[in-house]
């Protein structure tokens, strides 16, 4: 059993998450190093059926191996409830999850289902729920609320399997799933929503696009299959020097001017403005 430690969890306002399969641990000093906020140790999709065990057992093996910085930045995505490997997932991560390690869990349909899955961790978990289905869209605002679920994710490949859609590249017809989710992760207070991943990996422009549309739409943190998109997802989903030097200048200000409303830069500076810079503000101590 590890030792009890303090340390927060970054999954909260993660902007780039970066899955590596649980059966290649080699990788995952890799993949902490790649700039990713976090990594998603990978324990479903990534992993063939035959290999669940075995997948299981070197995560039990490296994960003692992983400092508490690192625990802290480290989700690791389950089974899905009603498999034959979720309990046994459930059973190993028991001992982690009051260390910072979050859980992704799949196919979220059902708040009780959650709750299940809270209490079989134990209170200091955090669990991330990825909605992939129209069922799970539609529990999304109980879903939001469930007992420890710390964030929302949008697995839209499945969705759109589930619907039987095509979406075309920039996703026009996602813009409900997505309006949905975000909505309920407001309703609920919880941080802004992951929105999935982009799979042309080899496609810059494409991942700036998709990164660019998920903080449009009010996104949080994407989700990332290959290293090299964990750059281009931090900065489209962060903000600039500029903005962040912005957002010191106002508080001050604001500050100085004990509520009043003020101008900066010829711009009025109000409630919501100041709301906007103690995000930002936020962001760069996180």
């Amino acid at each position: 059993m590890p030792a009890t430690t303090t340390t927060t969890s970054a999954v909260r306002h993660a902007r780039s998450l970066l899955f590596v399969p649980a059966t290649k641990p080699e990788r995952f000093a890799k993949a902490l190093d790649s700039g990713a906020d976090c990594i998603i140790i990978d324990l479903e999709d990534a992993v063939a059926p035959a290999s669940k065990d075995g997948a299981r057992e070197q995560l039990a093996r490296q994960l003692p191996q992983l400092s508490a910085a690192q625990w802290a930045r480290t989700v690791v995505r389950i089974n899905a409830v009603g498999t034959p490997w979720h309990d046994a997932d459930l059973a190993l991560l028991r001992e982690w999850a009051g260390q910072g390690v979050a859980v992704l869990c799949p196919k979220s349909e059902d708040p009780a289902a959650l709750l299940a899955v809270a209490q079989a961790l134990g209170e200091g978990a955090q669990i991330v729920a990825l909605v992939e289905s129209l069922a799970g869209l539609d529990a999304a605002d109980p879903i939001a609320r469930a007992h420890q679920v710390v964030r929302l994710a949008f697995g839209h490949l499945d969705f759109q399997l589930d619907l039987g859609m095509r979406a075309s590249a920039e996703e026009p017809e996602l813009a409900f799933a997505r309006n949905a989710l975000v909505a309920a992760s407001r309703r609920a207070e919880l941080p802004a929503p992951i929105d999935g991943v982009t799979t042309d990996t080899g496609n810059a422009e494409r991942l700036a696009a998709d990164a660019r549309r998920a903080r449009a739409f009010g996104f949080g943190g994407k989700l990332c299959i290959h290293p090299a998109q964990v750059a281009g997802v931090n900065q489209a989903l962060g903000y600039s020097e500029a903005e962040q030097a912005w957002a010191l200048r106002v508080l001050e200000e604001a500050a100085r001017r004990g509520g009043e409303v003020f101008s900066l830069d010829g711009r009025m500076v109000d409630l919501p403005v100041v709301r906007a810079a103690e995000a930002i503000a936020a962001s760069i101590q996180e």
